[in-house]
């Protein structure tokens, strides 16, 4: 067990950690500044999360919590499994695909976040989780009101003329929201609250919902909604009888119902619900399991879907969404991770959300009075669970669903083994002096480790912005040259040769084009630049439409201009 001075500590850490994740960007300097500083920001605070339960609880902590660990230790193990037998490069396996980062890294650094948070056993540890949830979200809503009224002072691209938060994008920041407005509302109708935090739903909770809506996110929508059912659910609980909560559930299994077939374009609500895009999602679930079940055992990499998305897709998706419209995520993470790992990443990443579920059903059943915590992290963990199913794992929201699925099983272990926020023991308080040096120090280590791991793509990030920017030539050729400081990826190979042969130095474009292939021979679209760049040769011509028919079988023809 932490002691208690260590246990406030690694809750502190957590909380901070994963608000900063949520809300950290970099602007200007870099060509991502939303995915590689998340990245950066969650291997920093998750590894010396890690290093703190190293130092005070970690034998104790397998004990105690022997399925989650085992469960934890085993995604990695497939994960890696799935690291090593892919065909794609190592660099894009370990980091992640451009614009996503949902490479092995960020699976390493979010079970391990996961695994601090499930050691808690104090209730107040968990309400300062829900604290940094409301503070990451209260940024947010600040931020978005302002981009409404006054404009965005973040000068980047925004094709879709939305909001888009500290996510960079309209869907992420709505299903952000939609889990915020529920949990705050959540906490603020308890009677344990403050008077000033219910004045402050007056205004909160509004201007969220003015901001879900401006988001013209469905998701947001939808998980606010659910997180006021749920919210709901638990108040009557608390004051009525079985049979009102009864008709209250019949009643919102019926708005579920419309709701979903709204979704399908059937019914009242389809003009809410239903976007082009759900159907489309369709589609791109359905090559996701095709990809998994090409390598049931170890899946196609980590982040590897986007090599393997033209040849797993169905025909029908060449007319819709079409033949040139191509992703690199399934839009549902548990398809995406059958993609990544197959069925052992698959079943794992299903077992740990499960026990989580689980964990909450517990405490439900064993509580019957409206705990506000336990309202906030089911409202919060279920609004998660419905975005990732439509969504793509976007390290600032899926942050929050592994530490709310850690948080979970803390607070069923803590309610069910009566320990509150007054618990502790003689042998706590003596270890606790003796413990602090050495926590801190291995927290400092750790976090140091999660720098040094994720620091190699924000500096090649900016190296590559920097060229860009000045135009010259050689330092546009170092950002290809391979190393730990500088791990390669597709965009940039496709910008800078089209940087290349735009500027009239068709010979370093095919010098680069060649290496792009050789590179990642599995990427279709640097077969196609090598196909048309002007220096290459008929036979590397013959040899780029060669694969990319192989990679996309189902195209009638590769060649066309699109």
């Amino acid at each position: 067990m932490l002691s208690n001075s260590s246990e406030k500590k690694l809750s502190k850490l957590i909380a901070i950690g994963a608000a900063l994740t949520t809300v950290f960007l970099i602007s200007e300097s870099v060509t991502d500044p939303v995915n590689v500083p998340k990245l950066m920001c969650l291997g920093i605070f998750s590894l010396a999360a890690t290093g703190m339960i190293f130092v005070e609880s970690f034998v104790e902590r397998l004990k105690s919590s022997k399925v989650i660990w085992i469960l934890g230790l085993l995604l990695l193990g497939f994960g890696l499994l799935s690291t090593l037998n892919t065909n794609s490069p190592l660099s894009q396996a370990i980091y992640g695909a451009y614009g996503r980062s949902n490479g092995y890294l960020t699976y390493v650094f979010l079970t391990a976040i996961l695994l601090a948070a499930s050691s808690f056993s104090r209730l107040d540890s968990l309400q300062r989780l829900i604290y940094g949830f409301f503070t990451a979200g209260i940024i947010n809503i600040t931020y978005c009101a302002w981009a409404l009224i006054f404009g965005d002072f973040i000068s980047w691209y925004n094709p879709y003329g939305e909001i888009l938060g500290t996510f960079g994008n309209p869907n992420f920041i709505g299903a952000f929201l939609g889990m915020f407005f529920a949990a705050y509302f959540a906490f603020g109708i308890s009677k344990g609250s403050s008077k000033y935090f219910k004045y402050s739903l007056v205004v909160i909770l509004p201007v969220t919902a003015i901001e879900i809506i401006a988001s013209s996110a469905i998701q947001g929508r939808v998980v606010g909604a659910a997180g006021i059912f749920i919210v709901g659910f638990f108040y009557l609980r608390a004051k009525y009888s079985a049979y009102v909560v009864s008709i209250y559930v019949f009643l919102g299994s019926i708005a579920g119902a419309f709701a979903l077939l709204g979704a399908l374009q059937i019914g009242p609500l389809t003009s809410f619900i239903y976007k082009n895009s759900v159907s489309f999602r369709g589609q791109y679930w359905l090559a996701g399991w095709n990809t998994g079940q090409s390598h049931p055992i170890t899946g196609v990499g980590m982040d590897a879907f986007g090599d393997w998305y033209r040849r797993a897709r169905d025909i029908h998706a060449l007319e819709r969404p079409g033949v040139n419209v191509v992703v690199n995520a399934a839009h549902n993470v548990p398809i995406d991770m059958f993609a990544f790992g197959g069925w052992p990443l698959f079943l794992t990443y299903l077992a740990i959300m499960a026990i989580g579920g689980w964990s909450l059903l517990k405490s439900i059943r064993r509580s019957k009075a409206y705990d506000p915590i336990l309202v906030v992290l089911t409202t919060t963990w279920v609004g998660y669970q419905l975005q990732s199913i439509i969504s793509i794992n976007q390290i600032g929201l899926a942050i929050w669903g592994w530490v709310l699925t850690g948080a979970a099983i803390a607070h069923e272990r803590a309610t069910r083994t009566q320990l509150d926020s007054n618990s502790g023991s003689s042998r706590n308080l003596r270890r606790d002096s003796s413990q602090h040096s050495k926590s801190v120090l291995a927290a400092f280590v750790f976090g140091l480790l999660g720098l040094l791991l994720t620091l190699p793509p924000l500096v090649s990030d900016a190296k590559w912005r920097n060229a860009q920017v000045s135009q010259n030539l050689q330092q546009l050729e170092a950002t290809m040259i391979p190393g730990y400081f500088n791990p390669q990826n597709s965009m940039r190979y496709i910008t800078n040769i089209q940087t290349l042969e735009n500027n009239n130095l068709p010979e370093f474009a095919h010098k680069y084009a060649l290496e792009a292939v050789k590179w990642n021979p599995e990427a279709y679209d640097l077969w196609r630049l090598l196909f048309l760049i002007k220096g290459s040769t008929p036979n590397e011509k013959s040899v780029a439409i060669d694969n990319m028919k192989r990679l996309d079988p189902l195209n009638p023809d590769v060649t066309a201009i699109k």
